[in-house]
């Protein structure tokens, strides 16, 4: 008997819940078909100026990299060899412990036969190496700034 009165339970539960969701249904304000294709067409729109808007960015940032980076180090670079040339002997600017510090590590890499470095150990090289040219362009801007001050 217990389960013909689940069952029976179960049936008019099912048959309540889908006579409130029919009745929610008509509730619903539904857009006219003029407005449908107005706001589906719209919305197509959107996506397709979102796209070329990133495609265009993703190619710019592409080059950029590509081309800009190298740039940036041979600036860096030079400005570095400028500075190194304009310091007398026995002054060490920041630049050049910067430099010294750079080249130790590549010459640590060079002078290890037979291992293998790890990505892991370029990448943390290669942020050293981000954050020493960082450092660098931020002195020779302070120095710029000196040199123009007075």
């Amino acid at each position: 008997m217990a389960k013909k009165e689940k069952s029976t339970e179960n049936n008019k539960n099912k048959k309540s819940f889908f006579k409130g969701f029919k009745a929610e249904l008509k509730k619903v304000s539904w857009p006219t078909p003029k407005q449908l294709v107005n706001n589906t067409v719209a919305v197509i729109a959107i996506v397709l100026l979102t796209t070329v808007i990133v495609f265009a960015l993703d190619l710019v940032f592409e080059a950029a990299n590509k081309h800009g980076v190298e740039k940036l180090k041979e600036v860096i670079s030079s400005s570095n060899e400028t500075t190194v040339d304009d310091t007398t002997e026995g002054e060490t600017t920041d630049d050049e412990t910067a430099t010294e510090t750079t080249e130790g590590e590549e010459s640590s890499e060079d002078t290890a036969e037979g291992e293998e470095t790890t990505d892991a150990e370029n990448q943390d090289v290669q942020e050293v190496q981000i954050e020493d040219l960082t450092q660098n362009t931020e002195n020779e801007t302070t120095q710029t700034e000196n040199t123009a001050n007075q």
